[in-house]
C-alpha cells in the first residue's frame, strides 16, 4: 500500500478515503477542458465543463490498456450524497500513450451540473489486465469505484486527478471537517 503525505491534495480533498484507497501514481494523466488543465483542487464552473475534456494517458506501450472513470462522490449534494458515487463517464480499452478518444466509451460523458454545494469530480485511471476485460455497469448512480476495480481485477489506480465545481452563481470554497 502506498504511503501518502497528509498534505497530498488527494488526501486533503478526501478523494483518498471517500473514493480511493492510497496508491502510487505511476502513469501520467492529463485532463484539459478547452485548453485549461485540471489540477487537484482546481475550481471550474459548469459552463467550463460542458464539453467532454481531452484526457491524455501516459505509459510507454500501446499494448497496455487503461480504464478511465469519472465520478462525483458528492451527488446530489455534499451534505447528503445519497447517489454517491455518480458515474459521469467511463471509457475502457484506452491504449497507453494515447487519449480517451482511442478507447471504448461505455458511458458517454455527462457534464457536471451541481445544484447544491461544491462537488468533487474525480478522474481515476486503472491499468487493465488486457483488452476487452472491463464492461459497463447498468446505471450511473451509486457507482462504487473500489467495487468496480475489484470486480474487474484492476487493482489500485495508476493515476487520479480531481477538480471542484459548484453551480454557476455559487460562491465560497470547499469546507473540510
Amino acid at each position: 500500500m502506498a504511503r501518502l503525505s497528509s498534505r497530498d491534495p488527494l488526501v486533503v480533498g478526501r478523494v483518498i478515503g471517500d473514493v480511493l484507497d492510497p496508491f502510487n501514481g505511476i502513469v501520467d494523466l492529463r485532463v484539459n477542458y478547452n485548453g485549461r488543465e485540471v489540477n487537484n483542487g482546481s475550481e471550474f464552473r459548469p459552463s467550463q465543463v460542458v464539453n467532454q475534456p481531452r484526457v491524455e494517458v501516459g505509459g510507454n506501450d500501446l499494448r497496455t490498456f487503461y480504464t478511465l472513470v469519472m465520478v462525483d462522490p458528492d451527488a446530489p449534494s455534499p451534505c447528503d450524497p445519497t447517489l454517491r458515487e455518480y458515474l459521469h463517464w467511463l471509457v475502457t480499452d484506452i491504449p497507453g500513450t494515447t487519449d480517451a478518444t482511442f478507447g471504448k466509451q461505455e458511458f458517454g460523458y455527462e457534464s457536471p451540473r451541481p445544484s447544491a454545494g461544491i462537488h468533487r469530480f474525480i478522474f481515476v485511471l486503472f491499468r487493465q489486465l488486457g483488452r476487452q476485460t472491463v464492461y459497463s455497469p447498468e446505471w450511473r448512480q451509486n457507482f462504487n469505484t473500489r467495487n468496480f476495480a475489484e470486480l474487474y481485477n484492476l487493482g489500485l489506480p495508476v493515476a487520479a486527478v480531481y477538480y471542484n465545481c459548484q453551480r454557476e452563481g455559487g460562491s465560497g470554497g470547499r469546507r473540510l471537517p
